[in-house]
């Protein structure tokens, strides 16, 4: 089963209306399991309205549905979290987070920033010259909280592999997207100076764009170890079917 998760600005939607992953997914009998989370970069957010705990609803509410709803194998090697942009940040923290639930992660146009540096990291936060970033720390509880919050996963991966508990973990992104000298650098320089065994992958020209998420959905799924079946065998028990 693959857990695909979306990006800023994006929805449940997304995935089926701009790239082929049905037909990725129909080729290897997979199910796929797309939520919706608005742009709550998959955490919990204990101050909006009642309560809006994206992380939590998916980990605590969504999967045991899902897994008790349909014929799926609730086993960690057979669940698989993916995402692009915010959600490949929902990714990395589902899949450093939840081993019991997730076998592997692909990260898709993000990569974790260092943030256990300096307070002027916030300043522009602090400022009220980035919003997201400033309710992102308001509703951790301030700097500090959020360094030691689970979106802190550049910490959790370096703390991880030093524990030897690393997932298999998988980035990929292309050269000219904007993320990728700011965060995907520093961060895949981080990871081959301490020797982490991670799957780095950089597409030359390709950006912030569909056109690089598309096809790399399906490289995940290589990654990931899920397997295509014959074609004669995709529409395997829909023989003596009736169709309305």
């Amino acid at each position: 089963m693959l857990w695909l998760l979306h990006g800023t600005h994006g929805a449940h939607t997304d995935w089926l209306r701009k790239s082929k992953v049905e037909v990725y997914s129909r080729e290897r009998e997979l199910i796929v399991v797309m939520p919706s989370v608005q742009n709550s970069d998959y955490t919990n957010w204990p101050g909006f309205g009642t309560g809006y705990d994206s992380f939590r609803m998916i980990r605590d509410e969504l999967v045991p549905l899902v897994h008790h709803w349909l014929p799926a194998s609730d086993r960690p090697e057979d669940n698989f979290v993916a995402g692009l942009s915010m959600g490949g940040g929902g990714a990395l923290k589902f899949a450093l987070n939840c081993p019991d639930i997730f076998g592997a992660g692909v990260v898709l146009s993000y990569a974790p920033r260092d943030i256990d540096t300096p307070e002027d990291l916030f300043e522009g936060a602090i400022n009220g010259d980035n919003s997201r970033l400033a309710n992102t720390l308001k509703n951790a509880g301030g700097a500090q909280a959020y360094r030691d919050s689970i979106d802190n996963s550049f910490r959790q991966v370096m703390q991880l592999h030093e524990a030897g508990r690393l997932p298999k973990l998988y980035f990929c992104i292309g050269t000219e997207d904007f993320l990728y000298d700011p965060l995907y650098v520093p961060f895949k320089r981080a990871c081959q100076e301490k020797g982490i065994d991670i799957h780095f992958e950089e597409e030359p020209g390709m950006g912030h764009e569909w056109r690089f998420w598309d096809p790399y959905i399906e490289k995940s799924m290589d990654f990931f170890g899920i397997p295509k079946v014959p074609y004669a065998d995709s529409f395997r028990g829909l023989k003596g079917r009736k169709f309305l």
